[in-house]
């Protein structure tokens, strides 16, 4: 018989201590941290890693970039010390494999979905990335490739390897949060928009009640 696993809750887009204290507290496995200067989410160097001394051997620490470059990703590394780099921008797979030996840190890759030709990226990255997020494809014109509050159309993921490993993210909140674990069946489920009161602005009772609510729906389903 299979073992079921435990869900991979990973909160993103984390600027306060409050608020990582309450993903903490809740039980968050990963606490994201954005470095993309157009986010609303966006923190230094320096400010993630006093952010993250709390989180530290506790939950696993993301790294968020967009197509950085080395010199940005030095400076990531060095004063955050992360435990996984997730890359939400235009990356090649060979850029993930120069980044995975540069860093010797293991890469999660963002993959952006829409329709269902979208899916034949998953192959592209899922060969050489350690784990996929698979995420809702932004609007035409939009500045942000992430946190924007939208959802796919999950069904989609229907005919996907159960194999490929991949926490599922895009407009997940507590109205559908439910529906994701129900009908998707995901090893992790990535949340910002879904627990902020405005862009940027988390709140730090959702946390704790999204976190509350998606452990209640895991132990139901085990």
């Amino acid at each position: 018989m299979k073992t079921k696993m435990t869900l991979d809750i990973k909160i993103c887009g984390l600027s306060k201590p409050e608020s990582v204290a309450a993903a903490l507290a809740g039980g968050a496995n990963h606490v994201g941290f954005i470095f993309f200067a157009k986010s609303p989410r966006y923190v230094t160097p320096q400010e993630a890693a006093e952010l993250a001394e709390a989180a530290r051997g506790r939950a696993t620490i993301v790294a968020v970039t967009v197509d950085a470059d080395d010199a940005f990703l030095d400076e990531i590394v060095e004063t955050l010390h992360p435990d996984l780099l997730q890359l939400h921008g235009s990356e090649t797979p060979e850029r993930l494999a120069e980044l995975k030996a540069r860093y010797g840190l293991p890469v999660m890759k963002a993959v952006s979905i829409r329709e269902a030709g979208d899916l034949e990226k998953i192959s592209t990255y899922s060969c050489v990335a350690d784990r996929l997020l698979l995420d809702a494809k932004p609007a035409a014109g939009a500045e942000l490739p992430g946190g924007n509050g939208i959802a796919f159309d999950w069904s989609l993921l229907g005919e996907l390897d159960p194999e490929i490993d991949y926490m599922l993210s895009g407009g997940i909140d507590l109205a559908n949060l439910a529906s994701a674990l129900a009908d998707v069946h995901p090893a992790g489920i990535d949340v910002s928009s879904g627990v902020e009161r405005a862009p940027g602005e988390k709140d730090d009772d959702l946390i704790r009640r999204f976190l509350a609510e998606a452990r209640r729906l895991e132990s139901e389903m085990a």
